[in-house]
């Protein structure tokens, strides 16, 4: 598509899933489906989406994100493209255990302070993951004016903090809700919505909702 402005990259974090339901880290596991208030969440986000015109779709590959996408792609009759660089962070030997479990490692300080320096054991480090995420974006945000992109907690912090000038080691002052919108526009990288959950039933807003004390994996979000 012939683009004559600049584009709006939309930034959709998959729904709830079983793994948030349980407080596991729960990385590439792509058994991982969504639980049933996630279930509730795309229904809404598919209603809220449909509001709106996209000339591309771009999604992990990881069953969590496209089961958020299917309710609005039955809807639109639109393509999903796979992106292999949307995918989760590679956790390593931290996939599949409990966040209550991992949040006592010695290295959970380094990951909530400085994750710049943070390579997980058998997995990448955060700065790979933001690279590849954010370069993603980039290539595809010079072809089209409007894109949804479907991703992971930490992938969308790390975009958010690219976008805002933020360090990498910064970005754990971000929050990226199940089935939360945020809104970037390109070039200029004016940062338009971050982890906007309005759309959906269970918004509460920032007061009066219990937030994830585990921030990694973006959070199980506001329970």
């Amino acid at each position: 598509m012939a683009k004559d402005r600049g584009c709006e990259v939309v930034l959709v974090r998959h729904a709830h899933s079983t793994a948030n339901l349980k407080g596991i880290l729960a990385g590439r596991d792509n058994r991982v489906s969504l639980s049933p208030r996630g279930k509730e969440e795309a229904l809404e986000l598919a209603a809220h989406l449909s509001t709106m015109n996209f000339d591309a779709i771009f999604s992990s590959p990881l069953r969590r994100c496209l089961d958020t996408l299917a309710p609005y792609l039955s809807e639109s009759k639109k393509k999903v493209n796979i992106r292999e660089d949307l995918i989760e962070m590679e956790y390593g030997r931290w996939s599949g255990k409990p966040l209550s479990t991992l949040s006592k490692e010695e290295m959970w300080k380094s990951i909530q302070s400085r994750p710049s320096t943070v390579r997980f054991p058998g997995g990448e480090s955060f700065g790979e993951m933001s690279l590849r995420a954010n370069q993603v974006i980039l290539d595809e945000a010079k072809r089209y004016n409007r894109i949804l992109v479907l991703s992971h907690g930490d992938v969308i912090k790390a975009i958010a903090a690219f976008h805002l000038g933020s360090p990498l080691d910064s970005f754990q002052r971000i929050s990226i809700d199940p089935a939360s919108i945020s809104i970037i526009r390109l070039p200029a990288s004016h940062v338009i919505t971050l982890n906007s959950t309005s759309h959906l039933s269970r918004a509460k807003g920032p007061v009066g909702g219990k937030r994830d004390r585990f921030q990694l994996g973006g959070g199980q979000g506001k329970l």
